[in-house]
């Protein structure tokens, strides 16, 4: 199995440490969508992060997609057992896949848009929904003891998910991420950064 993109792309990290917690074998080629252009598209004509290649050569795009799939292969899932903490999960994963895709709606505003096309409403509109998931996700990880995760003891999507949304946030738009107003999400990226899963897979 083969991951394709930069672990820059949160989307390409949230799948390279489940690959890690699933302790499934894969190798890593870290290609830009930008720089790595024609060889990606060689590989995969949609150009799309993260792009799994399989064993059997079926390409897969997506990261919740790719996850279904390693989770199938690998015979578990790191998702909460209880239907309740399930729906829980989804919702708090659905909220942080949002800030990641509105930061990168903002990269290609702002820095891949030429200026005078830029719209400023428009990245206004895009800041409030990223005020919105940061405001969430600062919530729903509040209140949590030393040794304890989104539900129980064991890391599950959900806090992988959150982890690696809220360090793309601030690496790549820190401006939107003030430090000294989310206490608790910056406490939980960094006890989560410490695990041997994210160390291994640090962000490009």
């Amino acid at each position: 199995m083969q991951l394709i993109g930069m672990l820059d792309s949160p989307f390409v990290r949230r799948v390279a440490i489940t690959l890690q917690m699933l302790g499934i074998e894969y190798d890593h080629n870290p290609l830009s969508i930008f720089s790595s252009y024609d060889e990606f598209r060689a590989i995969n004509p949609l150009v799309k992060v993260p792009t799994v290649v399989c064993d059997d050569g079926t390409v897969l795009v997506e990261s919740t997609l790719i996850i279904s799939h390693l989770e199938s292969i690998a015979g578990r899932s790191i998702m909460p057992e209880r239907p309740s903490e399930q729906k829980k999960a989804l919702q708090l994963i659905g909220v942080a896949l949002v800030a990641m895709e509105k930061v990168a709606q903002r990269i290609y505003e702002l820095k891949i848009r030429p200026d005078d096309l830029q719209y400023v409403p428009w990245v206004e509109r895009i800041n409030e929904q990223l005020a919105s998931a940061l405001g969430w996700m600062e919530s729903a990880v509040s209140n949590r003891g030393d040794n304890e995760w989104l539900f129980g003891s064991c890391v599950t999507q959900a806090d992988l998910t959150i982890a690696v949304a809220w360090r793309f946030i601030v690496h790549a738009a820190p401006t939107e991420a003030r430090l000294e107003d989310h206490p608790a999400l910056v406490a939980f990226s960094e006890r989560a950064e410490t695990l041997p899963e994210f160390l291994a897979c640090p962000i490009s």
